[in-house]
């Protein structure tokens, strides 16, 4: 970052001497700014004078500072030929490449002046703000508080000074050393107290780093005057959103909408209605959002910033098509914005256009180095396609005296983004402590998924079971194919068949019976919280018997942070033959439950889940009794590679043994990342 009057400020340095009366008009032109008439006098009265140096050099800032830097650079290096080694015309030379941003050939000049001329507050100054502009922060700094102790307390140097402390911060938080970048920032006080540049950029460091207070307190620093207390709701807004409170995020920002109509400050009341409207998304008031959009775009039109809440209304509403849209849009007015880009690519994932969304994410860090955002987005992609193993291991017992212990190892391997594998080894074995039988089995699959477009899948799997009960055993294929799609938006459709070895306890691992599940599974979700969940099966059994399956559940989603949903469950079993005798197969069996179901998080890398069900269950005409059901677990990440998960699992709901069934289950589940990135990941950067 630099001053605005940087360009200029060794004008009057350079020329504080001159006492010329005939020069004083284009001198305060200069000063001034209004460069272009600068020009304009000074070319006239090279006219009359054309051999006056000092008007030749005016003439040359004023050439370069109206826009033409490369012209001055020729004017200032032919005057030099003209006058050799003469220390004004040298100054202005090198400044010339600083206003045509050729920064690095600026360095070795400004260092050979300084070299000569080590006292020259200019040219030290000159120097400092050449390196600043190569983010050479630390040397900047070193070489303007030189320049600050030639001439102490001068505004020009102080000023670059501050600019550069911000451009050096600004490269520490982006290189995620938060601590340092706040550091320096708190020191820009030292010489400006309370800037607002400074605030600004304080508050969002803390909004980086998740410290919701500290931000808020900063944005309250930053409000001492009406305007600027607009600025500072605006902030505040998006720090409670950040610390997921979005009702009072909404509070705020509407708070700010009403005070804001006080000023006619366009670019303010731009900024606050933005703010306002992504209130209204983060809220899910997503029919107000889109009324306030229609009406703000006859307003404001084609404005970069309705076009991004088009897109976000559009992610938040699951119409990824229109978010891209926009997106495309808003890249081709400012083919550098961040919002674009990495919006951008959040909508292609989101569409399940996985390779566009990488190379919108890569170009985002080609615009913005290190940038925190883009880099967890990557990582966030990288986690589904990096080599894995997991190992889930558990431990079951019921009131039938049936007790098991598992274990299931699966590597997955993803070739590409369309194509990934899978191999896995389960083992289970399973007594009843009354009878003394015990069994067990192991299960060799190994599966491959391929998706054929965009939020459409086959999944495959194929393997063996081996079972052994005492002294017997048998091995029996089995396989699942699954199809899986997103038909329409906010929807979701399984088609699938399964062929399994019944293995729930010792009796019926005894009876090899192998299942043929035919399933359909559908979810239909909404954008005002509610949803519908049916399951249909229909399995027919070698032991000739037949079950058709219906489950379905209406839910809804009360709060999103945590995520808590609450609903009605039905379900329905019916078996063609009843044999009571070796496992539940009823002619008719129905329950209903209610149910809710709360995920959040314990601290940053540990989350937990909980759900509860209870209701009535009926089996054939038998009393109704009650179910009750519960499931709750917490998952810890331990690193970028390792996470873990335990959990625990009660039901009463009949089952495949008979009503009045009690099972529980414990268990854990560990998953580690082989490898740091995707193995196809180095193609994608190519």
């Amino acid at each position: 970052m630099q001053p605005k009057f940087t360009y200029y400020l060794l004008f009057l340095i350079t020329f504080a001497g001159f006492s010329q009366d005939a020069l004083q008009e284009g001198f305060q032109l200069l000063e001034t700014g209004r460069f272009e008439k600068a020009e304009d006098f000074f070319d006239s009265y090279l006219k009359e004078d054309p051999q006056n140096k000092t008007a030749q050099i005016c003439y040359g800032r004023a050439v370069g500072l109206s826009g033409e830097p490369k012209r001055a650079n020729n004017l200032f290096s032919g005057l030099l030929q003209n006058y050799p080694n003469d220390f004004e015309i040298q100054i202005n030379y090198n400044e010339s490449f600083l206003w045509d941003k050729q920064y690095q050939k600026a360095k070795p000049l400004y260092a050979a002046l300084v070299e000569a001329y080590p006292t020259n507050f200019g040219a030290v100054l000159g120097y400092a703000n050449t390196l600043s502009n190569l983010k050479e922060y630390e040397d900047a700094l070193k070489w303007v508080q030189k320049a600050l102790a030639l001439q102490p307390g001068n505004e020009s140097a102080l000023v670059s000074k501050k600019y550069m402390r911000l451009g050096y911060a600004n490269e520490l938080i982006n290189a995620q050393e938060y601590g340092k970048g706040k550091a320096i920032l708190q020191e820009i006080f030292a010489d400006f107290p309370e800037d607002k540049e400074a605030l600004l950029n304080l508050a969002n460091v803390y909004l980086i780093t998740k410290e919701i207070d500290q931000a808020k307190k900063t944005y309250k620093r930053y409000a001492t005057s009406p305007k600027d207390s607009i600025t500072a709701l605006n902030g505040i807004a998006l720090a409670e959103h950040i610390g997921e409170k979005d009702k009072i995020a909404l509070k705020v920002a509407t708070t700010a909408k009403t005070k804001v109509v006080r000023f006619k400050d366009v670019e303010l009341t731009e900024r606050t209605y933005d703010r306002y409207v992504q209130a209204l998304i983060w809220n899910r008031k997503f029919g107000e959002a889109r009324r306030t959009i229609d009406s703000l775009s006859t307003t404001y039109p084609d404005r970069d910033w309705i076009l991004a809440l088009n897109a976000t209304l559009g992610m938040y509403t699951g119409d990824f098509k229109k978010s891209i849209k926009n997106y495309d849009a808003l890249l081709k007015k400012d083919s550098a914005s961040f919002d674009g880009n990495l919006g951008k690519a959040n909508a292609l994932f989101a569409s399940d256009w996985i390779i566009p969304a990488y190379q919108a994410a890569f170009k985002t860090l080609e615009i913005y180095k290190n940038q925190k955002d883009a880099l967890g987005f990557i990582e966030k992609l990288n986690v589904q396609y990096t080599p894995s193993v997991e190992e889930h291991a558990g431990y079951t017992f019921d009131n039938g005296n049936n007790t098991a212990f598992f274990t299931n190892t699966t590597a997955s391997l993803a070739a590409s983004t369309k194509l990934s594998t899978t191999i896995s080894y389960q083992y289970r074995t399973t007594e009843n402590t009354v009878t003394g039988n015990k069994a067990n089995s192991h299960v060799l699959l190994a599966g491959l998924q391929y998706k054929l477009f965009p939020k459409t899948r086959v999944k495959t799997i194929f393997g063996v079971n081996n079972a052994r009960f005492m002294e017997d055993a048998y091995t029996q294929p089995v396989f699942n194919i699954k199809l899986l799609s997103q038909p329409f938006k906010l929807q979701n459709l399984e088609l699938g068949y399964q062929r399994e070895v019944q293995n729930f306890n010792a009796d019926l691992i005894e009876r090899e019976i192998v299942m043929n599940h035919y399933g359909l599974n559908y979810n239909l979700g909404t954008n005002f919280n509610l949803g519908w969940y049916t399951q249909l099966m229909h399995t027919q059994q070698t032991d000739d018997n037949v079950r058709n399956l219906l489950f379905t559940s209406l839910y809804y989603n009360l709060f999103r942070k945590p995520a808590l949903k609450m609903g009605v469950n039905y379900q329905y079993l019916g078996f063609q033959d009843q044999l009571p005798t070796i496992y539940f197969s009823p002619e008719q069996y129905r329950a209903v439950e209610v149910f809710a179901d709360v995920r959040g998080k314990i601290k940053e890398g540990t989350v937990y889940r909980a759900s509860a069900a209870t209701g009535l269950q009926q089996v054939e005409e038998d009393p109704r009794t009650t179910i009750f059901r519960a499931e709750a677990g917490v998952q810890h990440q331990f690193s970028k590679r390792l996470s873990g998960d335990i959990y625990g699992k009660y039901s009463n709901i009949a089952s495949a043994t008979a009503a009045g069934f009690e099972f529980t289950e414990l268990g854990f589940k560990l998953k580690w990342l082989l490898t740091k990135q995707p193995l196809f990941y180095d193609r994608l950067k190519r």
